[in-house]
């Protein structure tokens, strides 16, 4: 059994490991059916039936539905509830707009939609770790199970949260784990700070006037003004931000004109593209100097050009308490030489992070990539697969979260 292999060679610690290392064969089944039918932000509804018939038979205490449209919520008591604490667990379920290209037994079902993120293994490590919690209950307080739709870039964190999730399941503090990788199975990251960036999305929008490609002189040509905005906004972060921020503007598609059209000069050109900060400060500097630089920049070719800013995920910054307590947890199952406590950050963005504005809590990365490929193939790639031989950790890693912060008192 895979589980085995796994516990021998990373030296795998713990009750809670040696527990679910047992039905790592169920969980597995369950992680390969969400990957054959994956489903896109606020459409899960296979997938979320699928996990309350899991929840109901791993005989947690309740199943709340519907939360953010296709969330699930479950809560397990622990066999103690003397100071009424509450403990969240966060996994997502959503999958990807994308075509899967591998040719494994359980590939993706429906056409051009693919679990390339491992949503489907994260969602089955919370399952296997509802399934110990509820059969063992060695914790004081309730666990609460947070199955959140709609991460990947619909804001599904959010719309649980508007939902009433932490009104109705008052948290002290909320976890969520990702796979990664680029780090080995038995590893896990954490970082007292920032894990993730804020992702803003800008659209330039430039008016000129059109004409012939002939006599560009009695024109105002949009095209070019787009290619001194993308040559001029490089500087923003070079000159503005400071050298140990940091910050990245990426200008990643155009358009304008027909290409049909050789000798037609268009009246307008639209640009899109993404910001990546960690700092608010920095964040509301490349704003703001973004609108300045494209109006001055268009000005200075007789065009106009519009900014639209959206600020779509917040950064993802952990609380330097409940990241230490998560890298201790770690270290009790996988040893200290196994736990990176200074896990560089990432410039991808993360949905969690509106959980995080409101809750105390850490966000981790878990490793999956084996040297011989498996679980090594990076993620929002045609050829990703989430890698089974750590579901085992990765579910006691959430259990021991509840077990350890929630500890029952001692005799």
């Amino acid at each position: 059994m895979q589980s085995t292999g796994l516990a021998s060679s990373l030296r795998v610690h713990g009750r809670a490991f040696a527990h679910i290392a047992a039905f790592h064969p169920e969980i597995t089944a369950l992680r390969r059916d969400l990957h054959a039918h994956p489903e896109l932000g606020f459409e899960e509804v296979y997938t979320a039936a699928r996990v309350q018939q899991a929840l109901k038979v791993c005989g947690v205490d309740e199943i709340h539905t519907g939360i953010g449209k296709t969330g699930v919520v479950a809560l397990i008591k622990g066999r103690q509830n003397t100071a009424g604490k509450m403990l969240g667990l966060r996994a997502d379920m959503d999958a990807l707009p994308m075509t899967e290209h591998n040719d494994f037994a359980w590939k993706s079902a429906t056409a051009g939609l693919m679990h390339g993120c491992g949503h489907d293994g994260h969602t089955a490590m919370l399952v296997g770790a509802a399934r110990y919690l509820a059969e063992t209950r060695n914790f004081d307080g309730t666990a609460v199970l947070i199955f959140q739709p709609g991460e990947e870039g619909y804001a599904g964190a959010k719309a649980m949260i508007e939902d009433g999730l932490f009104e109705r399941f008052p948290v002290q503090a909320v976890y969520g784990m990702h796979n990664w990788p680029s780090m080995r199975p038995g590893t896990i990251g954490v970082n007292p700070g920032p894990m993730m960036a804020a992702a803003d999305r800008i659209t330039i929008e430039i008016t000129g006037t059109g004409g012939h490609g002939a006599h560009p002189y009695q024109t105002v040509d949009p095209v070019l003004v787009a290619a001194h905005i993308i040559t001029a906004v490089q500087s923003i972060v070079s000159r503005n931000v400071k050298p140990l921020d940091s910050a990245v503007i990426s200008l990643c598609a155009m358009r304008a004109g027909e290409l049909g059209a050789m000798s037609v000069m268009p009246g307008s050109a639209t640009l899109v593209g993404t910001v990546r900060t960690f700092s608010p400060l920095v964040q509301a500097l490349v704003e703001r100097r973004l609108h300045e630089m494209c109006t001055a920049v268009a000005l200075g070719f007789g065009a106009t050009a519009t900014v639209h800013y959206e600020r779509m995920y917040p950064a993802t910054v952990n609380s330097a308490p409940e990241a230490r307590f998560a890298a201790e947890v770690a270290q009790s199952l996988v040893g200290r030489e196994r736990v990176v406590r200074d896990l560089e950050p990432s410039m991808g963005a993360e949905d969690f992070s509106f959980m995080l504005q409101l809750k105390p809590g850490a966000y981790l990365r878990i490793g999956q990539g084996e040297e011989n490929g498996l679980g090594s193939c990076f993620l929002h790639n045609s050829r990703y697969d989430f890698n089974d031989a750590i579901l085992p950790l990765g579910a006691a890693l959430h259990a021991s979260l509840v077990e350890q912060a929630m500890a029952l008192p001692a005799i």
